[in-house]
This record gives C-alpha cells, sequence and structure tokens, in this order.
C-alpha cells in the first residue's frame, strides 16, 4: 500500500506529549515524544484520560502498511481546546472517541436505514478526515493516525463528529469500552439481528465483542445462546454473559454446525460471527435454520476477506448480513446506551480483565495475543 501524501498543520500552540508509536507490523510500540498539532475548523483536541486496546487493533498492527503510526480508538478523554466552527463541544467537556462518525447531513445519515456516514466514515488511510493531513510529529515528520482517533497518545484530535459528549459523572475508565467493543456486540443483537425472545443463538468466538452479543442476547430472551471456542477458559467466564451452551470445536468428533443443528433441532435462529475468520462466515450460516436463519458478521479478518458459500444456503432463505458498529449512529444513540450503563442496565465493567498504566501498553498486546484478556484499560499519568 503507498503512502498517503500528507500536509502537517503545526500554527502555534502545539502540543507535545508522549504517544505510543508502532514503527513497523508486530514490532513492540514505543513510547516517544510527539508533536500534537491544534485543532483545525471542526475538530477538537482531546487530552486522553482512557483508552482500552480492541483486537481491530492488534490485527492492524501486526499486518498493516502504514507506519509510522499511533493506533487505538476505545476511549475517553477531555476536550482541551476546540476548533473554529465547532460548537457543540467546549473546553472541559467529556467525551467517548468514536472510529467512525456521524456528520448528521449525508444522504446514509439522513436516510434512516444505515449507521454509515459517507463524510466521516472508518477512514483507513492513516489521516484526518477534514484534509487529509496528520495532527502527529516526530522531528518534523508526520506519524499517521488509526480509524481517525490514534487514542494511544496523551492528546489526540479529532473530527467534532467522531466524538460524543457524555455526562461528566460517568467513571471514564468503564464507559471507554462504549466506543467500540461492548457497543459493537449489544448493537448487532439488537439493531442488526432484532433477536426475539425464545429463539436460539449461536456466537463464534467469545472475546469482548462476543460476549457482548451473547449480553445483548440475553436481555432480548434467547431461550439458547451457544458460545462457540477454542479457548477452554473462556467457558466459565461465557456464563455470567448468558452463554448457555458452550462449545470447544477441537472437542467435537462432528463439524461444529452438526453439533449445533442436533442442540436446536435444525439450527439457529441467529448466529454472529465474532473471530474475523471468513472461512467460519461460512460455517455460521451452516449453522442457521433454514427459512429464516440469519447470520450476521462481525470479526475483521487478517487474511482472505472473501467469503465463500454455496448459493443453496441463500435459496432455503437464509441472510448473511454486515455489521458496523452494531448499527448504532455514534452521536444520536450512544448517550442512550450511556445512559443504560449508568441506570445499570448493561454489563460493562465485567469486561474489563485488566487495568494498566499506558507505560504497559505492549503487555496489553502480549496479553490479547495471547488470549489472556477480555479488555485491558490503560490509564493516563494524571
Amino acid at each position: 500500500m503507498s503512502l498517503p501524501s500528507v500536509q502537517l498543520k503545526q500554527p502555534n500552540n502545539v502540543i507535545t506529549c508522549k504517544a505510543a508509536v508502532a514503527w513497523g507490523p508486530g514490532k513492540p510500540l514505543v513510547i516517544e515524544e510527539v508533536d500534537v498539532s491544534p485543532p483545525q475548523p471542526s475538530e477538537i483536541r482531546i487530552k486522553i484520560v482512557c483508552t482500552s486496546l480492541c483486537r481491530s487493533d492488534l490485527t492492524a498492527w501486526e499486518s498493516q502498511a502504514i507506519f509510522p503510526r499511533i493506533f487505538g480508538h476505545e476511549a475517553t478523554g477531555i476536550v482541551e481546546s476546540v476548533g473554529q466552527e465547532v460548537t457543540e463541544f467546549t473546553e472541559g467537556d467529556h467525551v467517548l472517541t468514536v472510529f467512525t462518525g456521524e456528520c448528521g447531513t449525508c444522504r446514509q445519515c439522513i436516510s434512516g436505514k444505515s449507521n454509515l456516514c459517507q463524510v466521516l466514515g472508518l477512514e483507513r488511510r492513516g489521516v484526518m478526515h477534514s484534509d487529509k493531513g496528520t495532527r502527529f510529529a516526530i522531528s518534523g515528520k508526520p506519524i499517521y493516525h488509526y480509524c481517525a482517533v490514534s487514542s494511544f497518545s496523551e492528546y489526540t484530535v479529532v473530527h467534532s463528529g467522531c466524538a460524543v459528549k457524555i455526562n461528566p459523572i460517568v467513571p471514564l475508565d468503564k464507559v471507554c469500552l462504549l466506543s467500540c467493543g461492548v457497543a459493537a456486540g449489544l448493537g448487532a443483537a439488537w439493531n442488526v439481528a432484532d433477536i426475539s425472545k425464545g429463539s436460539s443463538v449461536v456466537i463464534f468466538g467469545l472475546g469482548t465483542v462476543g460476549l457482548s452479543v451473547a449480553q445483548g442476547a440475553k436481555l432480548r430472551g434467547a431461550s439458547a445462546i451457544i458460545g462457540v471456542d477454542t479457548n477452554p477458559e473462556k467457558e466459565e467466564k461465557a456464563k455470567a454473559f448468558g452463554i448457555t451452551e458452550f462449545i470447544n470445536p477441537n472437542d467435537s468428533k462432528e463439524p461444529v454446525q452438526q453439533v449445533i443443528k442436533h442442540l436446536t433441532g435444525g439450527g439457529a435462529d441467529y448466529a454472529f460471527e465474532c473471530i474475523g475468520d471468513t472461512g467460519m462466515v461460512t460455517t455460521a450460516l451452516q449453522a442457521c435454520c433454514d427459512g429464516w436463519g440469519l447470520t450476521v458478521t462481525l470479526g475483521v479478518p487478517k487474511v482472505k476477506p472473501e467469503v465463500s458459500a454455496h448459493y443453496g444456503i441463500f435459496l432455503t432463505g437464509r441472510t448473511l448480513k454486515g455489521s458496523l458498529f452494531g448499527g448504532w449512529k455514534p452521536k444520536s444513540d450512544l448517550p442512550s446506551l450511556v445512559d443504560m450503563f449508568i441506570k445499570k442496565e448493561i454489563q460493562v465493567d465485567e469486561y474489563i480483565t485488566h487495568n494498566l498504566s499506558f507505560k504497559d501498553i505492549n503487555k496489553a498486546f502480549d496479553l490479547m495475543r495471547e488470549g489472556k484478556c477480555l479488555r485491558c484499560v490503560m490509564h493516563m499519568e494524571k
């Protein structure tokens, strides 16, 4: 992939702070002194308070070609300064960052049919939405962004459409999980699949996203919630989020889709692929029932992005849907999800398995790569 040509925006009040910089695929992150430019029109600069590691950060760090780069997108912080044309935020506001924004005026935003945004959608080139430049530099050389958020830095700059104002009473070290993983799983269950009471659900992959799907299915009254994972240590933890049956494919003599068909009397009503394995998408489709079986794919694949399935699966009435951020419109919908968290109507704290200092960020990457954590929350120095 060719690197985008960028222009650095560096008027007067540049901040120098610490950031975890990835210099190459799979190489340990290095805590560096970076310059962070002030916000440009429609942008805000945020002092990051807490940021958590999402598996998509890990996947991109291991495989993507845009370096040097600052990863991170699940985060909470406090607005330090605002650019011109920003009226929604003021200094001191508490915010969630979001990796896909909401401009409120494009065709997708006003359609009422989608949470995608044509202006502030998923940014893959390592630059800002507005001017295709960067806001980070070391010795005058650009450091690229990730998903236009880059929260593995003490300060970052985001488009104002990629941040959500939240109640200052909300604990920032917990609610950061709603800026991606937990919200994505709950939304896939509620918005994308619209799980019905008494239905059967199978979930492939029991990380944070998969267990959030399980929680969403439980709250909707699903009668059977089957979890599939090759890590036996996840079985007990999964029950706390609603999993009623655990399957380790390595322990089964039959293909896992056949095991699921036996358990559900012909196939699950809903299947969710939360691994990032396109081969598993086919397995999930095969695990669904004829007539109305619905498979939702949420995972981000490292390799082989193409999905392959026999056309007969679809002729029998099964459906495959994709889900980005669980169908939530971030600015319109996330405040209600935060309210549910405040009222203890949804579980969030339970996904946090480790709290680490920001300087120990490489330990967080190791824990996730080894399958020893759900979410590591990293705390910036006060």
